[in-house]
């Protein structure tokens, strides 16, 4: 029992021993299979772990991708924003303050008021449209509102031209002073101001405004003035910019004017800007809500954040409302002269008026001008400095590229100093002249007598004209030239430069101006004969308003900037005209008549000389230049068509002595002709030297030219030391001349006196020039003898040629004041004033006859019923 207890024991222990080792093999193996599951598990999560940082790198190279790719769309975008709006603000419209001057653009520009805020360094302005768009509207914060508005205003004024942009001020609160920088626009008329309790007022005269634009300006032929600018490229109204800053409640009818201004005000050029008045939106209303730091906004940016800039610099306002406010003093520049010529020259007929453009009305299209029956006649007024002598240019050349010279002549007559015709003549640069031009006269202001000339010759014109219509049956020159096709019967125009100093004085000269140019007036319409007459002021000219019948004669009335009196009393059209503008006015001035017309820069000699150089080649074949007259000048004997018409004749002519240029129209020589008659002498009356020296000449050059050398004798005696030098020039020039000093002055003059009283005529004339007469040597007998030579001699071929140095002196030498003075038959006064001149003058009167340089009066009891005005030529 023991043994099997042990061997129970035995199998128990072999049992536990066994499961014992069974549970140890099954324990190894859970230990080696965990040790497997943990190293799986370890190798899982490193895997997961390994994907986990694949995906997350991925990710990252992914989102920095896109991130990359933002930016580059964003810079992108703000890019091309920054650049869309620096085109569509450039210059003034939107550069920074500090670096800010008007620009005036071509056209509308967008205004910068600040920058769009964007995740992005690059700046984009905030812009806002306001010019041929819309209005503004500002709210929020009044001060920084404040500033907006300043800075829309001043991009506003300085992105137009001159003069193209009005601005109207309405600050009930502040009395204007919301705009008190920019008063220095105020006296150039770019700004004006309404009072308070004037918005009623104001808001009717815009509505009215953009009534009177569409009816007369875009008339149903364009939609609005932007429309019309892009078509014709030009802008015939300006801008108006209302400010309104503020009004309270408005009344029912201000609120309807107003609604009309938002809703038709942009395409008639009518906007507003508003500040502190509520505004329903719509369209072409932009709104700007005025905030500090990144709140502002801008309803054209959307809900994008907007910084808006702060308010123009007052020393930028001020410099650049002075500099507008010159420009816009000094006028807008002129068009150019092209645009008043016709695109083929001459093909016009003048049967029936002349009719030209003389620049360019405000809807952009011409104005033309017509001279005919009706208006017969202009005046022209304006100031120094408005352009008058351009205007003539213009005018003139817009006829001379219409009318062919058959058709038209011009005759020009300038009073002021200075030269404004003479472009029209030859000159010693430039040898064209116009073809139509037949008369010139410059420098004439103390030449009135030529004026007269010039009066008289048309009166002649006039007369023969009307002859010639009454042979033919006529009344007018259409008719005329239809009955008489082959004739030459151009209009005539005259134009006269300040012909107030024609006028001025009360003596005989003004008188007799004005009668001509009555009868001129009055009749020369129908015969084709035209008066331009200007002047820089017309309201001081006695002569002429004195006539109301004549005055009435001159319907076309053209005032420039601030003319006086020309138009109707009440007509002040003139003085709110820019530089280079007129009131054209075909009935008398009336207001209902005026035109305004922007006339083009004529006077740029380039431009003119193109256009006169063109017609001159077109002149017809044979025609000459025109008749200068310039008073500055000296005439020379040599080039007197006159002198170089002289030759020897055969037989015994009656010699003529030329003594000067005639003040008239045409050019000719004053003369004398030394007949075999009583009286045929010459005296020469005054102490100016070289003028009394050069008549002389003049007179023993041009009997000189008469004669072959032996056909004539010439003694000169000199008297005056200072006439030596002269005298003896002429004698070296004359043949077979003898001279004389006062040593042997006897011996010529009792020769002299013996030919003169021996009882038949010399062989050949013989001619005594003697200098200062009035200082003969030989005391009684000397007297007697000269005295013998003057009252005899010319029926005997001998003639004396003198010079006293006063009428005085002639008289003494004549016998003194009781003896005759018929024995000097012609003489020329230098200084010697009229009433010293009565003796030698038929009737009981004296010449008027006010001395002045290289002047003389010219009388020939033979010829003349009354003194001429000559201009002594000056020596070879």
């Amino acid at each position: 029992m023991a043994d099997s207890t042990a061997q129970q024991v035995m199998d128990i222990r072999a049992g536990l021993s066994h499961a014992l080792g069974a549970a140890e093999t099954a324990l190894v193996a859970a230990r080696e299979a965990y040790t497997t599951a943990q190293e799986r598990r370890e190798r899982v999560v490193a895997a997961a772990i390994a994907r986990r940082r694949r995906v997350a790198e991925a990710l990252d190279v992914r989102l920095r991708q896109i991130d990359e790719q933002h930016r580059t769309d964003l810079a992108a975008l703000a890019g091309a924003a920054a650049g869309a709006a620096d085109r569509a603000a450039p210059g003034a419209a939107g550069d920074p303050w500090d670096d800010w001057q008007p620009s005036p653009l071509d056209r509308a520009a967008e205004l910068r008021v600040g920058r769009v805020l964007l995740p992005h360094p690059e700046e984009v302005p905030a812009l806002v449209p306001l010019l041929d768009h819309g209005h503004v509207v500002v709210r929020g914060d009044r001060q920084i509102g404040d500033d907006v508005v300043a800075g829309l205003l001043l991009r506003a004024v300085g992105t137009a031209a001159p003069g193209a942009l009005k601005l109207i001020g309405y600050d009930p609160e502040h009395l204007g002073g919301g705009l008190a920088r920019f008063a220095t626009l105020a006296p150039a008329g770019v700004l004006t101001f309404v009072g308070p309790g004037g918005l009623g007022g104001l808001l009717d005269d815009l509505v009215e405004h953009v009534r009177r634009i569409n009816e007369t300006v875009l008339a149903g032929e364009y939609t609005s003035l932007r429309e019309l600018n892009a078509a014709t490229h030009r802008r015939p109204e300006p801008w108006r910019v209302a400010v309104l800053l503020g009004a309270g409640e408005l009344s029912r009818h201000e609120q309807t004017q107003l609604q009309r201004l938002l809703r038709t005000g942009p395409a008639a050029g009518v906007h507003l800007v508003i500040q502190g008045m509520p505004v329903q939106s719509g369209p072409g209303v932009e709104f700007i809500t005025a905030a500090p730091d990144d709140r502002a906004r801008v309803s054209g940016a959307g809900a994008l954040p907007v910084r808006l800039d702060g308010g123009p610099p007052q020393a930028v306002v001020a410099a650049a409302c002075r500099r507008i406010a010159d420009a816009v003093a000094a006028g807008p520049a002129p068009v150019a002269l092209d645009s008043l010529l016709p695109q083929t020259d001459w093909q016009e007929s003048s049967a029936t008026g002349l009719t030209a453009p003389l620049g360019d009305g405000p809807q952009g299209t011409p104005v033309a001008v017509t001279l005919s029956d009706y208006p017969p006649h202009a005046l022209i007024a304006g100031p120094s400095g408005t352009g008058k002598t351009n205007l003539i240019y213009a005018w003139m050349g817009a006829l001379a590229a219409r009318y062919s010279p058959a058709e038209l002549a011009f005759y020009l007559l300038d009073f002021k100093e200075g030269v404004s015709f003479a472009r029209f003549a030859p000159g010693r640069r430039d040898q064209s002249w116009l073809p139509h031009v037949r008369l010139v006269g410059v420098n004439v202001n103390t030449d009135r007598e030529f004026g007269l000339a010039l009066l008289r010759f048309l009166g002649e014109e006039l007369r023969r004209r009307a002859e010639a219509a009454k042979r033919h049956e006529v009344t007018n020159l259409a008719e005329l030239r239809a009955e008489d096709p082959e004739g030459s019967w151009p209009r005539i125009v005259a134009v006269v430069d300040e012909f107030q100093v024609l006028l001025s004085g009360r003596d005989a000269v003004a008188g007799e101006a004005v009668n001509l140019l009555e009868d001129l007036a009055r009749r020369g319409r129908s015969q084709g004969i035209h008066l331009i007459l200007a002047s820089q002021d017309v309201s001081g000219i006695e002569a002429l308003w004195g006539r109301p019948a004549l005055v009435a004669q001159f319907s076309l009335r053209i005032a420039l900037p601030r003319a006086r009196r020309i138009l109707a009393e009440t007509n002040q059209a003139a003085e709110s005209l820019p530089r280079y503008h007129a009131v054209v006015n075909a009935d008398s001035g009336a207001t209902e008549a005026n035109r305004i017309v922007r006339v083009p820069a004529a006077g740029d000699r380039d431009r003119w000389n193109a256009l006169q150089h063109r017609l001159w080649r077109r002149r017809p074949e044979g025609q000459g230049p025109p008749r200068l007259f310039d008073g500055d000048v000296v005439p020379s004997l040599g080039e007197s068509p006159d002198y170089q018409g002289l030759a020897p004749v055969d037989g015994s002519p009656a010699p003529v002595v030329l003594l000067g240029e005639t003040i008239d129209v045409l050019s000719r020589s004053a003369r004398t002709v030394l007949r075999r008659a009583p009286g045929r002498n010459l005296a020469v009356l005054g102490t100016r030297v070289d003028e009394a020296c050069s008549v002389l000449a003049t007179a023993g050059l041009s009997l000189a030219a008469q004669f072959p050398p032996d056909g004539a004798r010439y003694s000169i005696l000199c008297l005056d030391p200072d006439a030596r030098t002269a005298a003896a020039t002429l004698c070296e020039q004359l043949p077979e001349c003898g001279w004389y000093e006062p040593d042997n002055a006897d011996w010529l003059l009792e020769d002299a006196a013996a030919e003169a009283s021996a009882s038949w005529p010399a062989d050949r004339p013989h001619f005594l020039l003697v200098y200062a007469a009035d200082a003969m040597p030989g005391g009684k007998g000397a007297a007697d003898q000269l005295r013998t030579i003057l009252r005899h001699g010319p029926e005997r071929r001998i003639h004396v040629l003198g010079w006293w140095r006063g009428a005085a002196l002639l008289r003494e030498a004549l016998g003194g004041q009781g003896s005759r003075t018929d024995a000097i038959g012609a003489w020329v006064a230098l200084d010697v004033h009229g009433s010293e001149l009565a003796p030698y003058y038929p009737g009981t009167g004296a010449p008027a006859w006010y001395p002045r340089p290289w002047r003389a009066l010219h009388f020939d009891r033979s010829v003349h019923r009354g003194a001429e005005v000559i201009i002594p030529y000056g020596q070879l």
